[in-house]
């Protein structure tokens, strides 16, 4: 991608200019991002997908006035009879990761690569009845809101008091103080950095595209780490046995050895003495397929130009390449094509054809397992 290219979807901004200005730093409202936005999927489908076992999906009713702590909510799969009336004001059903289930969703998020695909999550549609909206919140992530269908009035602002309304299914703020009101309309979009407070209100039917991204915690972040780490910290630490042939008698039996703790820590050590070992979890952990992902395996064989899975993830350091949880080492021409592929998604047949033989037959085999794909 040209990063310096100026972009409608950007509101005239090139992806620099961008990143530099707002990114986890301020809004910015884009009037037309999309000209003649029209949904990708209607009503029925959203809902249909809503009704599947392997696909995330919430439903919020609004309280009514003055009953605020009647707000309902509950997780799919929905079937169609389960949900309130179209007539009826004020519910919501949000759809999560729709780019997993349709080409045309995710061809659409591919348009905010812009941003490394290491924080690139995944695309929620949110449908809503007149007056339906979750309530005035914050998400610890980026996120644009692209309005697809219909109105929806935004209030936003940065939010001091952070404070939720006790007792609820919803993570509401108690005191939403709003500093900015928009309404936006299909085509327009708003970005919204980590932690600002918005609060989106449906003016009429209208369906709502929030294009998220990843922030995981470091305590998430160590917590995948150690897991992965740890199959193989068995052969890093060696088997050797505690031993404390000097050890002492003691008159406090319950205290730990300082020895014990030294060899501990050593352990650990040696767990991690593989420099790349951290980098190597990482990649895998960042790659790693959701939960209810599953891919269709196939006999093609990687033969001609080929593109990735929509729902493969793939990524890469100076050392390795990382596709949907498993790394491998990649040097020379195939590091630089692969590397091309997890950038582009795709390569072209003349590129295929340059790959050495070990790297072609591993693009067969992600092709017999469903991972990609040979292009008509």
């Amino acid at each position: 991608m040209n990063t310096q290219e100026p972009l409608q979807l950007l509101g005239g901004l090139n992806a620099q200019t961008f990143m530099r200005r707002h990114w986890e730093k301020k809004p910015l409202l884009i009037r037309q991002a999309i000209p003649g936005f029209k949904p990708i999927l209607d009503r029925s489908e959203l809902l249909d997908l809503a009704a599947m076992d392997d696909v995330e999906s919430r439903l919020v009713v609004q309280a009514l006035p003055g009953k605020e702590k009647q707000w309902r909510f509950r997780h799919g799969p929905f079937a169609r009879k389960s949900l309130p009336p179209f007539k009826q004001p004020g519910w919501s059903v949000l759809v999560q990761g729709v780019d997993l289930h349709d080409e045309r969703v995710h061809a659409l998020m591919n348009q905010f690569r812009f941003v490394p695909n290491a924080r690139l999550d995944d695309l929620m549609i949110s449908y809503a009845t007149d007056g339906g909206g979750v309530g005035p919140h914050f998400d610890s992530y980026d996120v644009f809101l692209l309005q697809a269908h219909g109105r929806r009035r935004w209030r936003i602002g940065r939010q001091k008091d952070m404070s939720l309304v006790p007792d609820m299914p919803l993570k509401i703020l108690a005191n939403f103080v709003p500093e900015h009101e928009f309404v936006l309309e299909p085509g327009d979009m708003l970005y919204l950095p980590p932690r600002y407070a918005h609060d989106g209100i449906a003016e009429g039917e209208c369906m709502t595209y929030s294009i998220g991204f990843r922030s995981p915690s470091k305590g998430e972040v160590a917590r995948e780490i150690l897991e992965r780490v740890a199959d193989q910290a068995t052969e890093e630490a060696g088997s050797a046995i505690y031993r404390d042939p000097a050890q002492t008698a003691v008159a406090n039996s319950g205290a730990i050895p300082e020895a014990m703790m030294d060899f501990a820590q050593l352990a650990m050590k040696m767990a991690l003495r593989d420099p790349l070992a951290v980098r190597r979890a990482m990649g895998e952990y960042l790659t790693e397929p959701k939960a209810n992902v599953w891919f269709a395996g196939n006999d093609e064989t990687a033969q001609g130009a080929v593109r990735l899975d929509r729902r493969t993830r793939m990524l890469y350091d100076d050392k390795h390449i990382f596709i949907n949880g498993e790394s491998f080492r990649a040097a020379g021409r195939d590091a630089q094509l692969m590397r091309a592929l997890a950038d582009d998604r795709c390569l072209k047949s003349t590129e295929v054809s340059r790959l050495s033989a070990p790297a072609a037959e591993l693009l067969a085999d992600w092709c017999r397992t469903g991972w990609m794909h040979v292009e008509p």
